[in-house]
């Protein structure tokens, strides 16, 4: 079996390693990595964009093409985190921690290199995964009715510890109102609510205006604050690549945001997002400095570039396997293989193995083409930061303005992001963290789906839930995470006191 799979897969590496596949994979990785600067495309919409175009060249290569653009915008989107702090999708919010802090401390090449490497070390590993128990793994993930998820989206609202900083509470009151904006629009029974007799609000708040007026925008604002008050940072002197020592420290990060991040992305809608909260939670729980995140802790960024890229190509798990997509990209990629009149699903591996295997083979290339991509172009990137901030803050502006109008070209995006600018730049002034708003908004609407289905599979019985031993362990991990870290902390400081 491992000696045929050995075999298959160097079939695969012959046809992606050929000077055309190159050029294909090549294209992709450059076409990603610069659209994943842009907010408001995103990798479902980068490769929507270009399946039309696609429609005239080879199948193989043009599937080959894709992968590497949807890993391109992964990186991209961190890039665009980690220097200005515009997140366009919900899997680069978490790079605007401790990777926008590294930046701001003289540490952006540091920052820019441990997301490609940890995107490359994950992205092998996830690779590897697809290809060993990937069938397997589908097959398990389709046990997972509405109360496992439902308890999963438990467990990943508890990431909320590590993104609250000096305090739960702020950080449990962020989350809620998280929850409270994730309810605005048309609920799962077909009824609006808290629509406010605006139609535009019927399909909920764009994450895009969200995100980038609580991040980007009020990043702005307190910028101007600081230029007109003459207190501006001034530029540091910014080292361009990562030391030993911080690769080192990595490391630990690297293995378990890749091994969380491949199994929540093999499960159909969790999603890359979800896998970077609950990595960086793992991080905060098992890291003895818990107090250093968000500060510009190399751990803070790595586990969750490393979590992102690994459930990339986990969701690639359950389209090729059963056909069902595991996220908005691979559904946007199902879609391109129909066009080819390729069938995935079980009988994919047998039928077209050249389709799958080459593939398989393509990811872990297109990983090697973004390393080698990006890796020397990591001076460029921080030149960004030595541009003034007077010239700076309009170019953001303008960025953002024009993705979040792009999206829907409706004039009340861009009044929701005026208000969340204003609503995070008061909540930083205040000490409120603005991540667990994210988390709050992005698992709501999945936590009330799933909770309410598993109500109606079970006759309103809330309590035939916890029968399920998946939701069991879901909830006690779900526990630990909330009552271990203030107990620790609590220990902590009573050591430090006494010693």
């Amino acid at each position: 079996m491992l000696a045929e799979t050995i075999q298959l897969l160097g079939d695969g590496f012959a046809v992606a390693l050929t000077p055309k596949m190159l050029a294909y994979s090549a294209a992709g990785a450059v076409i990603g990595t610069a659209v994943g600067v842009l907010p408001g495309i995103g990798s479902a919409g980068a490769l929507a964009l270009m399946i039309p175009v696609l429609y005239t060249f080879d199948p193989i290569g043009s599937i080959i093409m894709l992968a590497a653009t949807y890993t391109g915008v992964m990186y991209g989107g961190s890039t665009a985190s980690i220097l200005l702090r515009t997140p366009g999708d919900t899997s680069a919010v978490i790079a605007c921690l401790d990777g926008h802090e590294m930046a701001r401390q003289g540490r952006a090449g540091p920052a820019l290199c441990i997301a490609a490497i940890a995107g490359f070390i994950a992205g092998t590993l996830a690779v590897v995964g697809l290809m060993l128990i990937g069938p397997l793994l589908a097959r398990q993930a389709l046990a997972f009715g509405a109360p496992e998820y439902f308890a999963l989206m438990l467990f990943g609202l508890t990431a909320v510890s590590g993104l609250a900083g000096s305090s739960l509470t702020k950080g449990l009151i962020a989350c809620v109102l998280g929850l409270m904006l994730s309810t605005v629009g048309t609920d799962i029974a077909g009824v609006p609510r808290f629509i406010f007799g605006m139609n535009d609000l019927r399909n909920g708040i764009e994450f895009l205006a969200l995100v980038m007026g609580l991040f980007a925008l009020s990043e702005v604002l307190i910028n101007s604050r600081n230029v007109r008050m003459g207190t501006a940072i001034k530029p540091i002197a910014y080292r361009i690549y990562i030391s030993l020592k911080e690769i080192r420290e990595s490391l630990g990060a690297i293995f378990r945001g890749g091994v969380s991040g491949f199994f929540v992305g093999v499960l159909p809608g969790a999603g890359a997002g979800i896998a970077t909260f609950i990595s960086y939670g793992i991080e905060t729980q098992v890291a003895k400095n818990r107090e250093n995140f968000g500060k510009g802790d190399i751990r803070g960024l790595a586990g969750p570039e490393a979590a992102n890229n690994a459930a990339s190509a986990g969701s690639f798990v359950p389209m090729l396997s059963l056909g069902i997509p595991g996220s908005a990209t691979t559904a946007v990629m199902l879609s391109a293989f129909f066009m080819f009149q390729i069938n995935p699903g079980p009988l994919l591996f047998t039928q077209r193995p050249d389709v799958v295997w080459t593939l398989i083979a393509a990811l872990y290339v297109g990983n090697v083409m973004l390393l080698m991509l990006n890796l020397p172009l990591i001076g460029l990137f921080v030149r960004i930061l030595y541009v003034p901030m007077r010239m700076l803050i309009p170019i953001i502006v303008v960025i953002a303005i024009t993705g979040i109008y792009s999206r829907n070209q409706a004039v009340l995006d861009l009044m929701l992001f005026c208000a969340f600018g204003g609503i995070g730049f008061y909540m930083q002034r205040f000490g409120f963290p603005l991540p667990p708003i994210i988390l709050g908004f992005v698992l709501g609407g999945r936590l009330e789906e799933t909770f309410r289905q598993s109500m109606m599979m079970n006759q309103g019985n809330i309590l035939a839930i916890l029968e399920r031993p998946m939701v069991m362990f879901f909830i006690a991990l779900a526990v630990l995470a909330l009552v271990l870290p203030p107990l620790l902390g609590r220990k902590r400081r009573r050591a430090v006191g006494a010693g």
